[in-house]
């Protein structure tokens, strides 16, 4: 189990073609037990929830984008998918800083009763007003090393099709947490992501050391999105139009959810695994998808 705490550590992005390149940066994370926020908070003072400070956690900046229980959002996705998430529901996020955020990506770690873990929720974010929300079980709950993979549903990149097959992996390490996706299409390896960060208690004194050293990195996030775009256009990348959205608020909100592949050991010949398809004001419903999970040391 990923134990809750503030992370600190770095992104780095290096894509292969047609243009290499090349990008790193500092960022922190805070990985939240959705089930006891206030108390957390409670302990944190420069930490609060739904309210403004120099740290601060809101439920609508996930999910559909509404006020309400986000725990309550993701089990309900985890159990129309037909995953147990009677346990903690652990999520990983950066939050805002002095009142602002933007995750290009946040995962929610599910469990059972037993604090067993049973789903992955790979929550993906565009800047054009969209999200996406992808669930993939956990084969092998004693792993310490999860691989998962699951076909792109949501436009994100300019400079990327959606012809692509994400790969993910995640590796719990006693003092830390390494995340890395692989992005694939049909020519093989397109680009690859690692966040890697170390674990540190959530205390006044480290969101102070971090922020002092971090400061205002949620802006630096948006900021750093727009700008290897330009360089990634100057140095002749094809672009590839997106959807026409505002960019100011999460305007449409789906997620997949992919049994593993224990539970549903046919599913590729029987179409693929459920879609869960959700509208702001929608009711979820399982279509089939292009997902697959596995597991791996």
């Amino acid at each position: 189990m990923i134990d809750p705490g503030l992370y600190v550590g770095a992104v780095m992005h290096r894509r292969q073609r047609p243009r290499r390149h090349r990008f790193e940066y500092r960022v922190f994370w805070l990985l939240l037990d959705l089930d006891s926020l206030r108390e957390t908070a409670s302990a944190v003072k420069l930490l609060s929830i739904e309210r403004f400070n120099l740290i601060s956690f809101y439920a609508r900046d996930h999910a559909d984008g509404r006020d309400g229980s986000l725990r309550d959002k993701i089990a309900s996705l985890a159990r129309a998918a037909g995953f147990a998430a009677n346990g903690p529901i652990r999520l990983l996020t950066m939050p805002r800083v002095l009142g602002y955020v933007f995750n290009p990506l946040s995962v929610y770690f599910c469990h059972d009763a037993c604090d067993r873990p049973t789903a992955i929720v790979w929550e993906v974010s565009n800047t054009f007003g969209e999200r996406h929300s992808y669930l993939i079980g956990v084969d092998d709950p004693d792993a310490k090393v999860q691989r998962q993979r699951c076909m792109k549903e949501l436009h994100v990149s300019p400079f990327m099709g959606m012809e692509i097959e994400y790969r993910f992996r995640v590796v719990d390490r006693r003092d830390g947490l390494t995340i890395g996706i692989a992005d694939y299409d049909c020519e093989g390896l397109l680009m690859s992501a690692a966040l890697t960060a170390e674990r540190r208690p959530l205390t006044d004194r480290a969101l102070i050391a971090a922020f002092a050293r971090m400061p205002f990195e949620t802006l630096k996030v948006t900021a750093a999105i727009h700008w290897q775009a330009l360089r990634l256009w100057l140095k002749g990348a094809r672009f590839t139009r997106g959807p026409a959205g505002s960019g100011k608020a999460i305007e449409r909100h789906s997620a997949s959810a992919q049994p593993s592949a224990r539970q549903v050991p046919a599913a590729s010949a029987k179409g693929g695994a459920p879609r869960i398809s959700l509208s702001r004001s929608g009711t979820p419903a399982l279509s089939p998808s292009r997902c697959a999970g596995e597991t791996g040391r």
